[in-house]
């Protein structure tokens, strides 16, 4: 054996290794990509949809509501504002709270953010009496923020919670979601219609990096290769 050639052989595999790994990785990106794309597209129609009464849905223990997140919605009830509960929030009108409040309706009880009040309000609106509310349906948000978990016993919640809330208010079982209730349903405080719908989508740039990955070790490959032929 040739002075070098195990040191080139071992480079040659080390870069065919790396070209296959980054192959695969840009095929993987693509694929996530594809899956973006057509998520972006289930929420834009969803969004433009005529809203879906409630009751349409079927059996909320059977939902599953990250399949149906950002669903217009549409319910019917009248609201318990003496098991209301305020979320921490940070919106583009600053830091404040977020007005979860519970429906009755004829299939059970669903929680409603009746949008935003900042943290120096003195008042909020509360509607008696039978109420129409309409707005994207989000799955619930067990736990809390990261770094900040919600804390029940001292009744203090950085996430929408619904059955922690619900369990700490003794209101029993509740819809699995919430509905974010937009601007027509909560005109003045709190404010609604602050749902922001926004969905990052970078894997175009990841897929190009790793393809350009591949082809740097694949140019390495080839250099091995040479330069053992020459040898």
């Amino acid at each position: 054996m040739r002075a070098g050639a195990p040191k080139r052989l071992w480079l040659a595999a080390l870069c065919l290794a790396f070209t296959l790994l980054f192959a695969g990785l840009g095929v993987w990106q693509v694929e996530r990509l594809q899956w973006k794309l057509d998520l972006i597209r289930k929420v834009d129609a969803r969004l433009a949809a005529a809203p879906t009464n409630l009751s349409d849905l079927g059996e909320w223990s059977s939902l599953d509501p990250k399949a149906l997140e950002y669903t217009r919605v549409r319910a019917m009830g009248q609201f318990d504002f003496d098991h209301e509960t305020k979320v921490d929030a940070l919106t583009e009108l600053g830091a404040g709270w977020w007005v979860l409040t519970p429906l009755h309706t004829d299939g059970g009880v669903v929680f409603v953010n009746r949008g935003f009040i900042p943290k120096e309000a003195k008042a909020e609106d509360r509607p008696a009496g039978q109420v129409s509310v309409t707005g994207l349906l989000r799955p619930t948000e067990p736990a809390g923020r990261v770094l900040r978990a919600n804390r029940p016993a001292e009744d203090r919640w950085y996430s929408r919670d619904v059955a922690a809330i619900a369990e700490r208010r003794g209101l029993g079982p509740v819809a699995p979601f919430f509905i974010d209730a937009d601007a027509a349903s909560s005109p003045g405080s709190p404010r609604g219609g602050l749902t922001v719908v926004h969905f990052r989508n970078a894997h175009l740039v990841y897929a190009l990096t790793w393809f350009g990955l591949a082809l740097l070790s694949l140019g390495g490959l080839v250099l091995v290769v040479r330069q053992d032929r020459r040898g």
